[in-house]
This record gives structure tokens, C-alpha cells and sequence, in this order.
């Protein structure tokens, strides 16, 4: 399906005058403002696809794959193995890295052929950005990237949290806490009491938006499997979590 041509884990039957079905099962799905289908590859180094449903789908349906940018050891920046995946109101896709990254991919800075027999699937490294996320990396790791575990990722397109329009939210699922990207910079949202918040995904809502801060937020699941491995121990049941961020301190 489609005409990118996939290397390694998604797919080795490759020909150059043929299109090629992908190998290619989501894991996190997103939909782009202009009705465009992205999905997450888990794997190593995974990547995401673009899909195109077309007028008459599945017949008209065209794919792109693009690989997550591993790269040698010695390189400044890498990553691999997306999770979550969401796409802002700009159309471009975000996913959480198993690396310890936030990642954004903006097809629209892609300079070469998105398909044909040079699509491999690093046939886009420019649309690619990581941000590594806080937190100390592992002991005798070289690599960019953090220790802490990133299961899903979700966009704020419409601003429900109060950090801005389209911030993306990473679940920050060995620290306890949701982990937002602010122009650049890194917001985390810690739950300090029980130890053990562990998020598995997140929406935003708006109740009332005439009070400002007050009538929206970001809710969150806490714990759908082992809510006794946090602090308060034996007896623990799984929460819903309410985050709001207030204009300043006083703010009533």
C-alpha cells in the first residue's frame, strides 16, 4: 500500500517499478487537521506513517514511512522505539521515544522524494526534531536521551491546560508525572503525594470558558494495572487525575 519503499523490520520485498504493502501495524494514531492518518511503529528504531486514505479507501490509500533517527553512538542526538503518537493543528506528528525523547516529525521540511525506490525510510532526517527529556540518563549510557519511561504522548491543540495552544504532554511514567514541552522547554507536573502516579494517557476539557483557568484542565488515568505498587500500598484503587495550571500562584 502506498509507494514508499521500507527497509528492515517493516519490509524487505522491495522492487523499484512496484508499490509496496507495508508491514506496518499502529500503535499510537493521530489525525492531522487536513484528515491525514498518522500511526506509530513500535521496534527498533520504529518510526511513523503517514496514511493517506485517498478518495476510495483502502484502494486509493497511500503511505509513507519514516524511521526514527537512530544514528551512531558518537552522534550528539538519537533516538528509537516510539509509543504514543499524536499530531497538533499544524499537522505535525508527535510521538514519545522509548530513548527518553520527545519527538517531532513536520513533513513539510522534507526536501527530497517521500516515495518511490530512494523512500527507505530515512528519506526525511531534516523533518525530524528530539528533545531530551530531564531526568539523569542511565549509569554508563553515552547516549542523549534520559532514564525515565515515556508511554504516551498528547497534544493540546485548543490550550485546556493553560501552557498554550498545540504543547505537547509526554506521560513521565518513571517520574511520577506529566512532562510538557513549552517553547523549547520542559514543564513537569509532579505528583508528590502517593509516589506511584503512573499515567497511561490523557485528554483535555473545557467545562466553562468564560472563568479562565477554572473551567478547563488535562485529566489523566492513574495505574490500569498494579495501583498497589504505589506508595499507600495493599488496597490502593486506580484514580482519575485533574491537572490545571493557574495564571500565577495567587490566582483564584
Amino acid at each position: 500500500m502506498g509507494k514508499a519503499c521500507i527497509e528492515s523490520a517493516v519490509n524487505t520485498n522491495v522492487t523499484s517499478d512496484k508499490d509496496t504493502r507495508l508491514n506496518a501495524a499502529f500503535y499510537g494514531l493521530g489525525i492531522s487537521p487536513d484528515g491525514m492518518v498518522w500511526g506509530s511503529v513500535l521496534g527498533f528504531p520504529g518510526g511513523i506513517v503517514r496514511l493517506n486514505p485517498g478518495k476510495n479507501p483502502p484502494a486509493t490509500a497511500m503511505a509513507e514511512y519514516y524511521e526514527v533517527p537512530w544514528q551512531d553512538p558518537k552522534a550528539k542526538v538519537s533516538g528509537f522505539s516510539p509509543r504514543g503518537l499524536d499530531v497538533d493543528g499544524n499537522g505535525v506528528a508527535w510521538t514519545a521515544l522509548a530513548s527518553g525523547h520527545i519527538a517531532s516529525f513536520d513533513r513539510r521540511k522534507c526536501k527530497g522524494p517521500l516515495d518511490g525506490p530512494t523512500a527507505t525510510g530515512r528519506q526525511c532526517p531534516e523533518g525530524w526534531t528530539l528533545y531530551q527529556t530531564p531526568g539523569p540518563q542511565f549509569k554508563n549510557v553515552n547516549l542523549s536521551g534520559s532514564a525515565d519511561t515515556h508511554y504516551y504522548i498528547w497534544v493540546d491543540r485548543f490550550d485546556t491546560l493553560g501552557l498554550g495552544k498545540n504543547t505537547p504532554i509526554v506521560t513521565g511514567n518513571s517520574s511520577d508525572s506529566l512532562i510538557a514541552l513549552v517553547n523549547g522547554k520542559f514543564v513537569t507536573m509532579r505528583v508528590p503525594y502517593p509516589i506511584g502516579f503512573f499515567a497511561k494517557g490523557m485528554d483535555g476539557r473545557i467545562d466553562d470558558a468564560k472563568i479562565g483557568w477554572n473551567g478547563k484542565g488535562v485529566w489523566t488515568t492513574w495505574a490500569t494495572r498494579a495501583p498497589f505498587h504505589s506508595e499507600t500500598g495493599k488496597g490502593t484503587m486506580p484514580k482519575v487525575v485533574h491537572f490545571q495550571v493557574r495564571p500565577s500562584p495567587l490566582a483564584k
